[in-house]
């Protein structure tokens, strides 16, 4: 019997929220430092995010050789369950699934036995394959577990897929959402576009994963004339990287952007450009975001979430230059960065 959504938190997927990638907190002999990581998750959680994403692109993709992929995911678990005992408010478990078949229903069906609502589905490990394989693929794991499909951009280790698969992976019965990460708004269209011609638009949420235009994103409505009728669909929330740093001020700017009224627009979007460049420097697009996760983790360090820039990956540093542009933003955009936030309540979070 696979895990199937609760209405309640299909409706909270389907109405939208904020969703951050964990990052994962590492010592310096490389191992989980479980305080720094609880205090994390604690963070997005007082934040006033609706979900959580862990064991995804932003947590590094090799704490599973590392042997760290389960001892996160319980520690996730258990962070959840505390906050859900605390505040009785459902949240939203993702967990990060990938590899070939076999490894990913291992990690669809570990999930699933620690009470998570569903995988973002990693396709990364089919860059050749075909539309039938992928399909075929995604619907073993749907049968364990709610399926998020994950469009990863190809730049840093994703591939393309095109409008048929995306409305044969719709049809599906157990997918549930979609993160569109392509970074490319022809590809987004694609995405789209498949869904709306699956049969099953209503049952799909999107969430955005484009880093690089979060609030256009969540401002647009996309209409596809579908047989006699028109289908609209709009990204409703998204589960990003960027999410994982000011946070308290990106739930913040959700809720503007849901409650926003006609004449707000062009101020909000006036502030996306704003949010993307930040994002630039966080992500390190000037070096085709070589230095993503090291560039989220400067900024934990600077809350002092982080001891220090610890990866499992020795590739995983700042590029030449990628300080002082963050250095950069934190200076002309300082209404973006929710540090006062993080001083009040980080002793808190740290016991």
């Amino acid at each position: 019997m696979s895990v199937i959504l609760s209405n309640e938190l299909k409706q909270i997927l389907n109405a939208g929220t904020v969703i951050p990638a964990n990052p994962t907190a590492l010592n310096k002999n490389l191992k989980l430092d479980e305080r720094r990581q609880r205090a994390l998750m604690r963070y997005y959680l007082d934040a006033g995010s609706g979900g959580l994403a862990i064991g995804v692109h932003t947590s590094q993709f090799e704490i599973r050789e590392a042997g760290l992929f389960q001892p996160i995911l319980e520690l996730g678990k258990e962070e959840l369950d505390a906050q859900f005992a605390k505040t009785k408010k459902p949240i939203i478990r993702v967990a990060g699934a990938m590899g070939r078949t076999e490894q990913a229903i291992g990690e669809a069906t570990l999930a699933a036995d620690l009470d998570y609502n569903a995988v973002l589905l990693n396709l990364s490990a089919f860059k050749e394959d075909s539309n039938e394989v992928l399909i075929n693929h995604c619907k073993e794991i749907a049968a364990i577990i709610p399926v998020i499909g994950f469009y990863l951009q190809p730049t840093i280790g994703g591939r393309s897929y095109d409008t048929d698969f995306w409305r044969q992976f719709a049809q599906i019965e157990n997918v549930v959402a979609i993160k569109v990460a392509a970074f490319d708004r022809y590809d987004t269209i694609d995405v789209i576009r498949g869904v709306a011609e699956s049969g099953r638009a209503d049952k799909v949420a999107l969430y955005t994963g484009n880093d690089d235009t979060i609030v256009n994103d969540l401002l647009t409505e996309y209409q596809f004339p579908v047989g006699d009728t028109i289908v609209k669909k709009s990204f409703v929330g998204g589960l990003l990287g960027h999410w994982a740093v000011w946070n308290y001020k990106a739930v913040e700017l959700f809720n503007r952007i849901k409650n926003s009224k006609p004449e707000e627009i062009s101020e909000l979007i006036s502030l996306g450009v704003k949010v993307t460049d930040a994002n630039a420097a966080f992500f390190d697009s000037r070096n085709k975001f070589k230095g993503s996760i090291a560039g989220i983790h400067e900024v934990l360090i600077r809350q002092g979430f982080m001891e220090a820039n610890y990866t499992i990956c020795s590739h995983e540093v700042l590029s030449q230059g990628q300080k002082e542009e963050i250095d950069r933003v934190y200076k002309i955009y300082p209404e973006l960065n929710d540090d006062e936030f993080v001083a009040e309540n980080i002793d808190r979070w740290m016991r």
